[in-house]
């Protein structure tokens, strides 16, 4: 399998979810399924089965994280000299030419991309639009609502 990229503060982001399902949520359903146990007939106890439920969700996601940070490539842009070039990692704050808005988004891993945060994958149209160009560069990108063309006026390795 091939490494995915991801940055570092997604890396950081992840360890803590695990961190925190394994050493706070996990216990707890533990516990939760003991004293569900206590209460007797487990065939129609709902919260010993809600309990386990909640455990095959847990545990499924410990294993999701697992997986995503074995075969995470995760790029510090921060330690990369910042010549003007847009690479996986980087802010880039552009103007849109069709409405002379400006736009800010940074090219993150797919496990981090939040549009509502301005964070888009690095395999998005628009990523890949902007990956390898350079300060003031123009970029044409073919969106769903037509072609839509930027000029970036500032590229950030944060």
């Amino acid at each position: 399998m091939s490494l995915v990229p991801m940055t570092e503060q997604g890396a950081v982001a992840l360890r803590v979810e695990l961190e925190h399902l394994k050493t706070v949520l996990r216990p707890r359903i533990v516990n939760d399924i003991a004293i569900a146990r206590d209460h007797g007939d487990l065939k129609e106890n709902a919260e010993y089965h809600a309990a386990r439920e909640e455990q095959g969700f847990c545990e499924g996601r410990i294993q999701e994280i697992d997986g995503k940070l074995s075969n995470a490539q995760v790029i510090d842009v921060t330690s990369i000299p910042n010549k003007g070039r847009v690479i996986f990692g980087t802010t880039i704050t552009a103007i849109d030419l069709n409405d002379d808005s400006e736009v800010t988004y940074r090219i993150v891993g797919d496990d981090e991309a939040n549009i509502k945060l301005n964070l888009i994958s690095v395999n998005s149209p628009i990523a890949r639009a902007f990956i390898g160009k350079n300060l003031d560069d123009e970029v044409a990108v073919q969106t769903p609502g037509g072609l839509k063309e930027f000029e970036i006026i500032k590229v950030e390795y944060i």
